[in-house]
C-alpha cells in the first residue's frame, strides 16, 4: 500500500485490437530507470544487492538456494524479453506483465506458475482516491520474479524477516515465499476498510444531521471505491484457493496450510466489503428519506401559513366590493366609524383561533430530529473492523503471520 502518498496513480492500458498475440508493447514511462534488485538466501547465507545489468540476474536460475528478483518499472520492453529469454517464460505471460488492466489469476506454465495480484494504492490524506497496481509473479523451484509499475510496495516487512532470518521464510522455499508476498497484498486490505468504516459511520451522523450535496458525493465515491475492492478481492480469493488446492513440484503441501489462512483472511475483507456495501447502499436511501422529511417540513408550515390566511383573504375580499351604503341591506358596517377596526380585529380573531386550533392538534410542532449515539468504542485489541482488521494489525505489528513460528 501507498505510504505517504508516494504512490502515482496508475491508469489501464491495452493493446489495441486486432494486435497478435505474445505482442510486448512498453506501457507508460512511470519511473526515469528500471531498478532490479536481488535477495538470495538460504537458512545460513543472505545476498541482497541492486544490480545494474540484466545478465547479473541470470545465474540464479539454477542456484540451490532461494532468489527473489524484484523488477520496478515496466517501460523498458529489452530488460524483460531478455529476463523472459533466459528463464523460459511464455510469450502470452510477459504480455500480460506489460498489458497491467489484467484480472488476478493464476496460470500453471508447468516448470512455473505465472501469478497477478492487485496492489492498493492510495494517497495520505483521508479522502484520498483509491487505485490498484498489478503485481506479477513467477514462481519455479528455487526462484520467484515480480514485477511492478511503480517503487514502493508492502513487501518491506517480508524483507525484514529475510534479513534477521525470522520465521520460517528462511528455511522453507520458493513458493513459501510468494505466500509472503501475497500475504502481505491481503494485509493491505484491512487498514483501507478500517478506514472506509470510519468514513460510513461519520457519513451516516450527517446523513441524520445535515445531509448536504458534498454528503451524497461522499457516498457515491465510496460506492465506487468499494467496488473496484470487489473486484480486486474476489479473483484475488479465487487465485489462493487454487493455489491451495494445486498439486505440483512447485508448491508444497507444508505451504499449502499457510495459504489456507491466506484464504480465511480473503473471505473476511469480502464480508467486510458487502457489508460496507449495503451500508452505503442504505446511506442513499437515507438520505432520500431526510431530504423528503425536510421536505414535507417546508410544506407543512407553507400550507399552515395558506390556510390562516384564507379566511382573512375571505373577509377582506368581502369587504373590498363597492356596494353602496344607502340601503340598510348593503353593507352597512362600511359606514361605520369602527368598521376598520372591526374588520381588522375579526381577522386577528380568526387568525388566532386558526393558530389555536393548529397547536393543539399538534401540526405547529416541528417532528424532533432523532439523537444520533455517540460511536461505540471498539473492543481492546480491535481496530474497529468487528476484530477483523485487528488480526492483521497485530500481524503487521510483530512482522509475523497468523500460525507460523518465530524463532
Amino acid at each position: 500500500m501507498a505510504r505517504n502518498g508516494h504512490r502515482m496513480k496508475v491508469g489501464k492500458r491495452y493493446h489495441r485490437p486486432g494486435t497478435a498475440p505474445g505482442t510486448l508493447r512498453a506501457p507508460e514511462k512511470r519511473i526515469e530507470q528500471v531498478r532490479v534488485t536481488v535477495i538470495d538466501y538460504g537458512p545460513d547465507h543472505l545476498e541482497e544487492k541492486t544490480v545494474t545489468r540484466v545478465e547479473e540476474v541470470f545465474r540464479y536460475r539454477d542456484s540451490p538456494s532461494v532468489t527473489w528478483i524484484n523488477i520496478e518499472g515496466l517501460h523498458d520492453v529489452a530488460l524483460v524479453e531478455s529476463i523472459g529469454r533466459h528463464f523460459g517464460f511464455h510469450p502470452l505471460a510477459l504480455e500480460d506483465v506489460l498489458n497491467c488492466g489484467q484480472r488476478p489469476k493464476l496460470e500453471d506454465y508447468g516448470q512455473y506458475h505465472f501469478l497477478i495480484m492487485k496492489s492498493l494504492l492510495t494517497g495520505s490524506g483521508a479522502l484520498a482516491p483509491l487505485d490498484t497496481e498489478q503485481i506479477s509473479f513467477f514462481l519455479s523451484g528455487n526462484y520467484v520474479i515480480t514485477f511492478q509499475e511503480v517503487p514502493g510496495d508492502s513487501f518491506e516487512a517480508v524483507r525484514e524477516r529475510i534479513r534477521r532470518g525470522k520465521g520460517l521464510i528462511r528455511k522453507s522455499g520458493a513458493d513459501y515465499l510468494v505466500y509472503a508476498l501475497m500475504d502481505a497484498l491481503v494485509d493491505e486490505f484491512f487498514p483501507v476498510l478500517e478506514r472506509y468504516g470510519e468514513q460510513i459511520e461519520a457519513l451516516e451522523v450527517e446523513l441524520l444531521t445535515n445531509p448536504t450535496g458534498r454528503t451524497i458525493q461522499e457516498v457515491h465515491r465510496i460506492k465506487r471505491e468499494l467496488l473496484l475492492l470487489r473486484r480486486t478481492a474476489w479473483p484475488e480469493r479465487d487465485v489462493i484457493s487454487a493455489m491451495q488446492r494445486e498439486e505440483s513440484d512447485v508448491i508444497h503441501r507444508e505451504t499449502q496450510v499457510f495459504l489456507r489462512d491466506c484464504y480465511d483472511h480473503t473471505i473476511q475483507i469480502i464480508d467486510m466489503i458487502e457489508t460496507y456495501r449495503d451500508l452505503a447502499a442504505g446511506m442513499l436511501d437515507i438520505y432520500l428519506s431526510s431530504v423528503s422529511n425536510r421536505m414535507n417540513e417546508i410544506m407543512k408550515v407553507l400550507t399552515i401559513i395558506s390556510t390562516i390566511f384564507i379566511p382573512l383573504n375571505f373577509i377582506a375580499g368581502l369587504y373590498g366590493m363597492n356596494f353602496h351604503t344607502d340601503h340598510p341591506l348593503n353593507m352597512p358596517e362600511l359606514s361605520w366609524p369602527w368598521g376598520y377596526p372591526y374588520a381588522l380585529g375579526m381577522m386577528a380573531t380568526v387568525a388566532i383561533l386558526l393558530v389555536i386550533y393548529f397547536q393543539r392538534k399538534g401540526w405547529l410542532t416541528a417532528d424532533r430530529r432523532p439523537e444520533v449515539p455517540p460511536p461505540v468504542p471498539p473492543a481492546a485489541g480491535s481496530d474497529g473492523t468487528g476484530g477483523l482488521g485487528g488480526t492483521a494489525g497485530a500481524r503487521r505489528a510483530n512482522g509475523g503471520k497468523v500460525g507460523e513460528p518465530v524463532s
